[in-house]
């Protein structure tokens, strides 16, 4: 599978059955194979960000580790960390959500190595949608949240959800953001989504609630 087929898996629905359920009697589920080395993988893997193509590749444990040090393989291949923070100070006003132009209330932010900036989009019916970023008030809203922890370029996101009274900051793996764009996707039903998909959302920042830690 390659690097652009390894970011896609994010993007397109995953198979009706999942790793949780195990495969009907009889049917053994199909091996998954470290996209660098071919080695089998276990079920839970990590994930190496090939830069230069923009894909996100499944990778076994001596892989996964080798790309952690700064600078391996000239910078073209960067190891997805495994950090899940939250900032509880987080504010950002309706005025400048507006702003960031992204018409649905989650959003996933980071920064793009190749063009120095941020880059964002957010979960829809089709995958992860690109929005144009205003690069002025973008970076008012990290100014006026200092607390925000630095975000590791192409690997790592900051995910914003928008709430009633409040848009919650979490600083999560980029490969949890394209796992909850394959929900939305897979889940999605009618023009308001159904109440299947708002369930899964829920589920989704329910265990990212459990796994984050305050910076």
């Amino acid at each position: 599978m390659s690097g652009t087929t390894g970011l896609r898996r994010f993007r397109e629905p995953p198979a009706a059955r999942s790793a949780d359920t195990g495969p009907p009697d009889g049917e053994r589920s199909a091996e998954e194979h470290c996209e660098m080395c071919g080695a089998v993988l276990a079920a839970t893997h990590g994930h190496v960000v090939n830069v230069e193509v923009r894909g996100l590749m499944c990778a076994c444990r001596p892989c996964y580790l080798l790309f952690t040090q700064e600078g391996a393989a000239r910078g073209r291949f960067r190891t997805v960390p495994d950090r899940y923070l939250y900032d509880a100070s987080f504010t950002l006003t309706d005025e400048q959500w507006e702003r960031l132009q992204i018409p649905v209330g989650i959003a996933f932010f980071f920064r793009n190595s190749a063009l120095d900036r941020f880059a964002a989009f957010y979960p829809s019916p089709g995958g992860a949608t690109e929005s144009l970023l205003p690069a002025d008030t973008w970076n008012e809203i990290l100014t006026a949240n200092p607390g925000v922890p630095e975000v590791a370029p192409d690997v790592e996101a900051l995910l914003l959800r928008r709430r009633d009274d409040r848009v919650e900051c979490h600083l999560v793996p980029i490969d949890a953001c394209y796992d909850l764009v394959g929900r939305v996707r897979l889940h999605w039903r009618g023009f308001a989504g159904g109440t299947e998909v708002w369930q899964e959302i829920e589920d989704f920042f329910a265990r990212l609630e459990e796994r984050s830690r305050r910076p």
